[in-house]
């Protein structure tokens, strides 16, 4: 067996956006505790592997516990020391991960950062509170401004895991945006579970309008993204400083999940499909050329065809710009694991499919109005024969990129340019640079 050179580390991220920040803070107090970090890089020498896991559906478990597995075998081979185990899987089913798997060395709850860095010598410091070491390009980072959810949706286990909802105070917010700013990062991507329920138990107000409004004016900030808007208790404000803020970008994630009222009911969203249809067409007509992006479940308990059919042809006439489909994962502890999981998986697969032909064509017929249009883009990396980059309208990982051919042109990851698109595919879109980089600010 090798000897592991002494405090050398690699953690390892799964699941959400919201995991990457979490995992982003623990390297930063890792490093100034001493350690050599490194992240998702699989090393092989390390003394200690650290797993952020997920918890929230059936895919997502059974990834964390592939990868615990993986890395459990490696430690039996000698390729590293130590496993600890963290997160919402950790703190889902620690009693059964504790009796399946004891070769791990440790194993720790989402809350549970200052017992984590104790067990490998280390102290929480409190001096580094917002620092961060970016594991996205640094040009772009997620930004978290609460925690938890208090909403009751049916199908979902994040309360069970990470509690009710408890926002960020603005000041810390804003301190952390600057910090990320002056190293570089040019667009913040603001995450929670409900970014508009963001100020309820601070001041009993959706206090998001005012945080962004305040986050605009940083200076060198040139984008900041919406993800995870819940469409009960929308606030309509918001709207008015996305007009208002040109580095506020035209692009919103509003997950309706269903369109049919009864599911909506049994779903517990807090909204009819009549008040959901009436919030996304005031978006569409306030904010004309901004992306909206979507998510829907299929398969929930009791879906009918007919109800099906409902949500497709929705998504048909509506036309969503960006859409994410998952197929219902039966999750202990949630109020719809009372009901009865009547849909085959393979029916729910074949109407997640459905759904996902129905978005290409979309997707499609979208990108082909964008042909002959030149785009501000922000180039994310180099692959293979092209720069990859994104407008406005796409957020990383999940959503269209733009390809530039590198053969004909330079381009530096990080910064903006004007981007003439030449040709368009479903999901992808490609084009060849202006000259010149910009500002989008300017």
């Amino acid at each position: 067996m090798r000897t592991k050179p002494e405090k050398t580390l690699t953690l390892i991220t799964l699941g959400c956006s919201k995991n990457t920040v979490d995992s982003e803070k623990l390297l930063k107090q890792f490093r100034e505790n001493g350690f050599d970090v490194s992240a998702d890089s699989g090393n092989k020498n390390a003394s200690v592997v650290v797993i952020n896991t997920c918890g929230f559906i059936d895919d997502a478990k059974e990834e964390s516990i592939d990868t615990i597995l993986y890395f459990i075998n490696e430690k039996k081979k000698g390729n590293v020391g130590k496993v600890i185990v963290m997160g919402c899987l950790a703190k889902r089913y620690r009693e059964e991960l504790l009796e399946e798997i004891p070769e791990m060395d440790g194993i720790f709850g989402v809350n549970e950062t200052t017992e984590l860095l104790q067990s490998l010598g280390g102290n929480l410091k409190y001096e580094l509170t917002g620092e961060r070491i970016l594991t996205t390009p640094s040009h772009y980072a997620y930004l978290k401004i609460s925690e938890g959810c208090s909403h009751g949706c049916s199908f979902c286990a994040i309360p069970l895991i990470r509690g009710k909802n408890v926002s960020r105070h603005q000041d810390d917010i804003l301190s952390e945006a600057e910090y990320l700013v002056k190293n570089g990062t040019k667009e913040l991507i603001l995450i929670a579970q409900d970014l508009t329920w963001y100020g309820m138990d601070l001041d009993r107000r959706r206090s998001l309008p005012s945080l962004l409004e305040s986050m605009a004016c940083i200076s060198g900030l040139e984008w900041i993204r919406l993800h995870y808007t819940y469409p009960a208790g929308f606030p309509l404000d918001l709207l008015r400083v996305m007009k208002q803020f040109p580095n506020v970008c035209n692009y919103l994630d509003i997950p309706i999940q269903h369109i049919s009222d009864r599911v909506l009911r049994s779903m517990k969203r807090g909204i009819t499909a009549g008040q959901t249809i009436a919030l996304l067409e005031t978006i569409r007509k306030e904010l004309p050329g901004a992306a909206i992006r979507t998510t829907v479940i299929a398969g929930y308990p009791g879906e009918t065809e007919q109800e099906f059919s409902e949500l497709t042809r929705f998504i048909e006439q509506f036309r969503f710009d960006r859409l994410g489909v998952f197929v219902y994962s039966h999750e202990e502890g949630t109020p719809a694991h009372r009901l009865r999981d009547d849909i085959p998986l393979k029916v729910k697969t074949q109407r997640a499919d459905e759904i996902m032909h129905i978005q290409e064509d979309i997707s499609y017929e979208l990108n082909v109005l964008k042909l002959n249009k030149t785009l501000p883009v922000i180039v994310d990396r180099e692959e293979g024969g092209y720069f990859i980059g994104r407008t406005e309208f796409d957020s990383p990982e999940v959503d269209n990129e733009v390809l530039i051919e590198k053969d004909q042109t330079t381009a530096v990851p990080g910064n903006f340019y004007r981007v003439l698109i030449t040709d368009v595919e479903s999901f992808d879109i490609f084009g060849k640079i202006v000259p010149h980089p910009l500002s989008v600010s300017l």
